[in-house]
């Protein structure tokens, strides 16, 4: 949740998620009364929390201190990743995806699972020549101009 609210943080665009309107950080610091986006029973069972209270805290803190800390890199699970859970969530995700999933695989990264698409590696797949193109790629069609 956290990587989601700072992600405009990171880009540079905002220095604080509570400035971006579309995240959802003044969601849960301060509930909608209508057009609910969030379950917050579900988010707080989630996160093992026990008041919507604790919830609202842990939040910010959570926030302030990745904001703080002058850190603020990309990481690679999060954004290159489909999806990022328990390996039970990751398969049901992958299941779900059916025929999209074609060509991802379930890999164990640092934050648990992911389905992503393998990475190959940029390498050329035969030598070349560092020269200028010059003649020698040349061919004359013997096309005249008459």
């Amino acid at each position: 949740m956290v990587c989601i609210d700072t992600n405009m943080v990171r880009a540079g665009v905002v220095s604080h998620p509570s400035m971006w309107p579309f995240c959802g950080y003044n969601e849960i610091q301060e509930p909608r009364r209508k057009n609910v986006l969030i379950d917050y029973e579900k988010l707080r069972d989630l996160l093992g929390v026990r008041s919507y209270d604790q919830l609202k805290m842990s939040h910010k803190g959570w926030v302030d201190e990745y904001c703080g800390d002058g850190e603020k890199s990309r990481r690679e699970e999060w954004t290159e990743s489909i999806a990022v859970g328990s390996g039970p969530f990751i398969e049901k995700v992958k299941e779900r995806l059916g025929f999209r999933a074609r060509g991802r695989g379930v890999m164990q990264g640092a934050e648990g699972y992911q389905v992503r698409e393998y990475s190959a590696p940029h390498t050329p797949l035969f030598g070349a020549e560092k020269d200028d193109i010059g003649p020698k790629n040349t061919y004359l069609w013997g096309i005249n101009d008459d």
